[in-house]
């Protein structure tokens, strides 16, 4: 993919049609909107990556919500899911603060970039293989870009973990045959790049399987708040990131 920086990667993003499905999808959604939105403008399109473009630590998760990101615009920003994410970056260190309300709230992300293998909302919060597949040359490419300086990455999930190992794979690391199955906890190390490519900070990066913070999981407490501080601490202490303690 012949594509500059993220910044160009990401205004790409945004304008894809490639999937027909989802197209129609996004943009009825962001048309006919939930009534607690209605006043406002969807971003009714592909939702790039947030963070910085030199991250050392990437979150994997799986697609926008169709209330969420796909009307604010940003990675899971505008929807429950959001709020348990961010309040963790925050309690951990790696987030300005731990609320996402819109793209122009002025959170920052402090050495994290988070992404997914899917940049459109699917109906059900269910992409078929065909548009995983479809998507993953951005995600490759992102990875790519990000290699200079990633470490770690936090995949959020069973359908991410499945979409990100064969996109680091064609991203050029050595990822384990047969492919590590999922499971909340996991941690694995990906071999450096077996491909030319820019100087790396680290050869090899670690990488931590999370429940996704679904409502589902959240609700039901299959994933709690100190579950993921947990896991997201490991993984900024593998990126080389600072984290602040968890009072009490």
């Amino acid at each position: 993919m012949d594509v500059g920086g993220l910044a160009e990667l990401d205004g790409r993003i945004t304008g894809c049609r490639a999937c027909p499905r989802l197209v129609e999808w996004r943009e009825d959604v962001a048309r006919t909107k939930r009534a607690a939105f209605a006043d406002e403008t969807y971003w009714g399109r592909p939702v790039p990556g947030f963070g910085p473009a030199d991250a050392s630590l990437l979150i994997v998760g799986l697609a926008p919500a169709a209330h969420g990101a796909n009307r604010t615009g940003r990675m899971f920003t505008g929807d429950r899911s959001g709020d348990v994410l961010y309040a963790a970056l925050h309690e951990v260190g790696l987030a300005s603060k731990g609320t996402a309300v819109s793209a122009d709230d002025g959170l920052e992300l402090y050495g994290v970039r988070i992404t997914s293998p899917v940049h459109c909302a699917p109906p059900a919060n269910k992409p078929t293989p065909d548009e995983r597949d479809a998507c993953r040359p951005w995600l490759v490419r992102e990875l790519e870009l990000l290699r200079p300086s990633l470490r770690a990455v936090v995949v959020l999930g069973a359908f991410g973990w499945q979409a990100a190992l064969p996109a680091f794979a064609a991203a050029g690391w050595a990822v384990p045959r047969p492919r590590p199955a999922f499971a909340h906890g996991a941690r694995l190390t990906l071999g450096a790049p077996l491909e030319s490519g820019p100087p790396l900070a680290s050869g090899s990066i670690e990488l931590f399987g999370c429940f996704h913070v679904s409502q589902r999981n959240t609700f039901t407490g299959r994933l709690t708040p100190e579950m993921l501080r947990e896991v997201l601490r490991a993984a900024a202490d593998a990126a080389g990131l600072p984290t602040k303690p968890y009072p009490g």
